[in-house]
């Protein structure tokens, strides 16, 4: 069987290892590269603030090419699009077919990324699109898979909920209304062992930071507020 050349849009985090692991399973597909956006002001990956040490040992425990995309902190949709067609025509132009996201049930954003990929005949992969979060986050664990807090919206947790490992204790004991993976953008987390590394990620827990930003007009899911807030937890290699 010839197998079809993807790449996978790296997040560092538990969905994007769970979706992974279930394409790397999949025998119509090889994984040639990972591409993860980083923030170029802070060196940290965007929206998780992982130090960019930190998603280059985790990428070589995978044993899977990396490619980053460096942003500005705060960028336009002009900037970020432009940004994105330069690294997808450039993996076009290397043979690939496909690329592979770790999205569950977001549609407009699905519908995105499937329509820019359209434009340069690319398709796009959602290995565990529309799989209950609740049965997808218990499956994770189960595989042996270690994942770590690494910021959160502060409209529904404090200080002390980043840096902690994610566990079925954890799950039981969310917020009501908060989604089990976090997919509303609730938090964001940094994957650290699990049968698809080669080996764990070492790392200790570092300054816990409060930030606040301005909301995105478009944003409607998860703060009505003009500012909202996120608690960071640095993770130290």
């Amino acid at each position: 069987m010839n197998k079809t050349k993807t790449y996978f849009n790296w997040s560092s985090g538990k969905d994007s290892a769970l979706a992974l692991y279930h394409l790397l399973q999949d025998e119509r597909y090889t994984v040639e590269e990972l591409i993860t956006t980083v923030n170029s002001h802070y060196n940290r990956v965007s929206m998780h603030g992982l130090r960019k040490e930190l998603l280059l040992a985790q990428t070589k425990a995978l044993n899977i090419k990396s490619s980053l995309i460096e942003l500005p902190e705060m960028p336009s949709m002009e900037i970020y699009e432009q940004k994105m067609t330069e690294v997808v025509t450039r993996l076009k132009e290397d043979g690939f077919t496909h690329s592979a996201f770790g999205d569950i049930f977001l549609e407009d954003l699905k519908n995105y990324r499937e329509n820019q990929l359209a434009e340069v005949d690319l398709k796009a992969l959602f290995p565990i699109w529309k799989r209950d979060t609740r049965e997808l986050i218990y499956e994770f664990l189960d595989l042996g898979f270690k994942t770590i807090i690494v910021c959160a919206n502060s409209k529904y947790f404090g200080e002390d909920f980043v840096g902690t490992v994610i566990d079925k204790h954890f799950i039981d004991n969310l917020p009501e209304g908060v989604d089990p993976c976090g997919e509303n953008g609730e938090f964001h987390t940094f994957c650290f062992e699990g049968p698809i590394f080669n080996k764990p990620i070492p790392f200790t827990i570092g300054e816990k930071v409060y930030r606040e930003y301005n909301t995105p007009k478009t944003d409607d899911s998860i703060c009505k507020a003009d500012k909202y807030g996120v608690w960071y937890c640095d993770l130290i290699p």
